[in-house]
C-alpha cells in the first residue's frame, strides 16, 4: 500500500513538471497555426508556469513578440475602472445607489439610473461604440466628454434602468467622468493613484498612440482567412476612454492579478461582489462563468487590429493572460483549453485543416436559414463567390470551407465545424454545429 502511495506521488510530480512543456506545446501549435500572435502568462499558486511572446509585435521591422511588449487590452481596462469606481465607494466618497441625476442633472431618466446600474450593463443607457458613422469616421480624433455624451446622452433608453441587459460602453465612460468629478483629478491620474502606483504597474497607461513604435505590438486585421497583414486604424484613448484606454504588458497584468488575490485594492467582501453575477453573467465589471466546476472571473477585449482575454480561478489563484495583435477570435477556446492542460482533462493541439472546392449546385443543397436549439441561434447560409458563408443573426460572417461534401469549417476559427445531414425526406435541412467539441444541433426553418 506505501508503495503504491509512493508511486502515485511520483506520478503526481511528474504531471506536475509537464505542465509548463504542456502549455509551450499547446501555444506553439496555435501560433503555428496562425491562431495566436502575441504574448502570453500562465500562473497557477504564485508561480508563473509559462511567458513569452509569439509571433512579429511589427510585420515590416520583423519585431518579434516578447514578455516585455506593450498592447491595448481595450475592455480589460472595465475591470480597472469598476474596482476604482468600488475603492471609491469604500472610501465613502460615491455609492453604488447614488443617481446619475447626481453628477448630471440633466440627464434623461438619470434619476432612476445607478452607479450600480452602469457597473452592471442595466442602465439601459445606448451603447457609442454601436454609432458606425462615428466610430468609423471620428474614433481616432480626440473626444470631448460633451461629444462623447452627445452620442448616447438624448437616445431613448434600450430598456428601462434595471429590468434588462445590454453590453454598454457608454455607462463605463460615464463611470469614467464620474470617477473625475469625485476625486478633482483626470481618470487617468486617478487610475495612476488608486491602482497603477500602489501595485506598482509601471509598464502600463493610456497613450497607446504616442508610445515608442519598438515598445509596442502592432494591431493588424485581414480580409478573409488568416493572412494577417493589413495595420488597424487606432482608437484615441478619449474615445476608448474608462471602457477601453489601458495598454499593459502580461507581467503587469498578473501584477494586477496578484494585487486582486490579495485584496490589495479593496476588500475581499467588495471583491466577492463583483465577482457575483448581478444580471446574465456579468458583475461589477467582470464576466462570470464556470469550467472544471470552478468559478472564472474574466474579461476579454478587442479593438482594430487587437484581442485580448484576462481570465481568473480565484480559488486556486490561477490566472491566464493572453494579448493578442490580430484580430484573431478564438482567444476564449484558446484559454478553455490552457485551463484544461493545469486541470488534467482532455484536450486537442489544433492542427491545419486542408479544404477542397465542391461544385456550386452541391453548395446550393445548403442555402437557407437554419435554427441551432438550446442557443438560441440562426443562421443563414448563403453562397458568395463560390464558397458558402455563414451569417448568424447579430454576428459576423463566417466563409467556409469544405473538407467533403457535406462538412465545413471556419476559415478563421477552424475549431469551428459545420456538418449538414439529410432527414427523413432526404434533403439536407439538418445541420451539426460543433465549437470545440460542444455540439448542438439544427434544422432548417426556411
Amino acid at each position: 500500500m506505501a508503495t503504491l502511495c509512493l508511486l502515485a506521488g511520483l506520478f503526481s510530480n511528474i504531471s506536475a513538471q509537464n505542465i509548463p512543456q504542456k502549455l509551450e506545446e499547446l501555444m506553439s501549435a496555435y501560433a503555428q497555426n496562425r491562431e495566436f500572435n502575441g504574448t502570453v502568462l500562465i500562473a497557477k499558486g504564485g508561480r508563473i508556469l509559462l511567458e513569452k511572446g509569439y509571433g512579429y509585435q511589427n510585420l515590416e521591422k520583423k519585431l518579434n513578440n516578447t514578455s516585455a511588449t506593450l498592447y491595448p487590452i481595450a475592455s480589460i481596462t472595465k475591470t480597472f475602472t469598476a474596482t476604482l469606481i468600488l475603492k471609491l465607494a469604500e472610501l465613502k466618497q460615491l455609492s453604488l445607489q447614488d443617481k446619475l441625476s447626481k453628477y448630471y442633472p440633466d440627464f434623461p431618466k438619470g434619476d432612476s439610473i445607478t452607479i450600480e446600474n452602469l457597473l452592471t450593463h442595466t442602465s439601459g443607457i445606448f451603447n457609442y461604440t454601436e454609432d458606425n458613422n462615428f466610430m468609423h469616421n471620428e474614433s481616432g480624433k480626440p473626444a470631448s466628454e460633451q461629444k462623447i455624451l452627445s452620442l448616447f446622452k438624448n437616445k431613448p433608453l434600450d430598456f428601462s434602468p434595471g429590468k434588462g441587459w445590454n453590453y454598454s460602453n457608454s455607462g463605463f465612460s460615464v463611470l469614467g467622468y464620474i470617477i473625475e468629478k469625485v476625486t478633482k483629478m483626470s481618470y487617468y491620474s486617478a487610475i495612476r493613484k488608486y491602482l497603477f502606483t500602489p501595485v506598482t504597474m509601471y509598464n502600463s497607461g493610456f497613450d497607446f498612440v504616442g508610445l515608442p513604435i519598438d515598445k509596442k505590438a502592432i494591431g493588424y486585421y485581414s480580409d478573409s482567412g488568416k493572412d494577417y497583414n493589413k495595420q488597424g486604424p487606432l482608437e484615441d484613448s478619449s474615445v476608448v476612454f474608462a471602457a477601453g484606454a489601458i495598454y499593459s504588458s502580461v507581467g503587469d497584468l498578473y501584477k494586477w492579478h496578484q494585487a486582486l488575490q490579495n485584496n490589495l485594492i479593496i476588500s475581499k467582501n467588495m471583491m466577492d461582489k463583483a465577482y457575483t453575477p448581478f444580471m446574465k453573467n456579468y458583475g461589477y465589471g467582470w464576466i462570470i462563468d464556470s469550467l472544471y466546476h470552478k468559478r472564472i472571473v474574466s474579461h476579454s477585449g478587442g479593438l482594430p487590429g487587437y484581442r485580448s482575454n484576462f481570465a481568473r480561478i480565484v480559488e486556486d489563484d490561477v490566472c491566464i493572460i493572453l494579448l493578442n495583435n490580430t484580430e484573431i477570435p478564438g482567444l476564449g477556446m484558446i484559454t478553455n483549453n490552457l485551463l484544461a492542460v493545469l486541470y488534467n482533462q482532455p484536450y486537442k493541439l489544433p492542427t491545419q485543416k486542408k479544404s477542397i472546392s465542391l461544385d456550386k449546385k452541391i453548395l446550393e443543397r445548403y442555402v437557407g436559414t437554419y435554427e441551432v436549439t438550446k442557443q438560441p441561434l440562426k443562421i443563414e447560409f448563403k453562397i458568395e463567390d463560390n464558397r458558402l458563408v455563414a451569417y448568424p443573426f447579430r454576428g459576423p460572417r463566417s466563409i467556409l470551407a469544405a473538407t467533403d461534401e457535406s462538412h465545413f469549417f471556419d476559415i478563421e476559427q477552424e475549431q469551428i465545424e459545420i456538418s449538414f445531414e439529410k432527414d427523413e425526406t432526404g434533403n439536407y435541412n439538418k445541420l451539426i454545429l460543433d465549437f470545440s467539441g460542444n455540439k448542438r444541433t439544427g434544422i432548417r426553418v426556411q
